[in-house]
């Protein structure tokens, strides 16, 4: 089991950063690609980036490539979520989660899932 807990979200001008952090409970975390999913008002969860097993690879939806950076500290247990150039599109409840499938931007691949934290991005 692993639980997942999201901090970092909150409201941030067009232009602005924000720095999104996942801590995992558990003994196994270096066991988990981890992923950081989006789901805006009214509309369906989505991809927005994966890294794998040991942080050497990643990979981003079209969205946020360039502009978005995760990164994982399997010392602390910690996957990360540095956005820049927010825009007001990006705003969303992100979620971070944590499953076994290499390049996979399919939720059914995950199999643990944070509460998630808002991040509202104004024009």
């Amino acid at each position: 089991q692993v639980q997942l807990v999201e901090s970092g979200g909150g409201l941030v001008q067009a232009g602005g950063s924000l720095k999104l952090s996942c801590a995992a409970s558990g003994r196994t975390f270096s066991t988990y690609v981890m992923g950081w999913f989006r789901q805006a008002p009214g509309k369906e969860r989505e991809f927005a980036a994966a890294i794998s097993w040991s942080g050497a690879d990643s990979y981003y939806t079209g969205s946020v490539m360039g502009r978005f950076i995760i990164s994982r500290d399997n010392a602390k247990n910690t996957v990360y979520l540095q956005m820049n150039s927010l825009k007001p599109e990006d705003t969303a409840v992100y979620y971070c989660a944590a499953g076994g499938a290499w390049h996979s931007q399919f939720e059914y691949d995950y199999d643990y899932w944070g509460q998630g934290t808002q991040v509202t991005v104004s024009s």
